[in-house]
């Protein structure tokens, strides 16, 4: 494989394959980019899809790790791929040349993260209520903001979706760009009248699921 001054040869990308398969799932992702431009990838999973020669987005983690020579890793928000994903990327040089290989790891694989939230202070009005983590039914993204409800009640709080996805017991799931949901406050999962999947509350209230999630919550919930 060779990108201007940069040669890969099968043997070099054997030797990353084989390092790496020894502590990343079968079903992880890899790519390689130099300079401003992916030379390698490899899909693991249905959602990504990277064209080799495929110039390096500068809100990427392989930019990162390029310009900073260093290792970095983020739960990223729909840059490259269909869904968030968790990626880790090291610095990397071949041929004198500095590079990135990034790891994507798959939208289930259980991230190691801190203890996870036992609650959440949100705001209402001028008051800090903290609220148990197991007595919000959902998350929302809106308008910039991050809120979340208890009892139909709606309070805002400084943490970002892509931040509780990290930091939420188990009990929580991602169904859309904007949702993050409580599955013990869910009643039922039922279609609307365009067959998209919705998800309805104990207080009623309904989330859509979309596409890009509907996998991971057939294969959490198992149906």
């Amino acid at each position: 494989m060779i990108f201007e001054d940069i040669k890969m040869s099968t043997e070099e990308i054997e030797q990353f394959n084989t390092i790496l398969e020894e502590w990343i799932p079968s079903d992880a992702s890899i790519a390689i980019a130099f300079q401003d431009t992916f030379v390698y990838f490899r899909s693991g999973h249905q959602k990504i899809h990277l064209a080799i020669g495929s110039k390096v987005p500068t809100d990427s983690i392989a930019y990162k790790v390029i310009q900073t020579r260093k290792k970095t890793d983020a739960i990223m928000e729909n840059l490259m791929f269909e869904t968030p994903y968790y990626a880790i990327g090291y610095p990397i040089i071949v041929n004198g040349e500095f590079g990135a290989l990034v790891v994507v790891l798959p939208p289930l694989f259980n991230i190691q993260c801190p203890e996870p939230y036992r609650f959440i202070t949100g705001k209402q009005a001028e008051d800090w209520i903290p609220i148990p983590i197991e007595q919000i039914s959902h998350f929302e993204s809106l308008q910039k903001r991050t809120w979340f409800y208890k009892d139909g009640e709606q309070y805002k709080t400084s943490v970002t979706l892509k931040e509780l996805q990290t930091r939420l017991p188990d009990t929580f799931t991602r169904i859309h760009r904007s949702y993050i949901v409580n599955i013990c406050s869910i009643k039922r999962i039922t279609r609307d009248l365009t067959s998209n999947f919705i998800v309805l509350l104990n207080d009623d209230t309904e989330l859509p699921v979309s596409q890009s999630y509907i996998n991971n919550l057939r294969a959490l919930l198992e149906f």
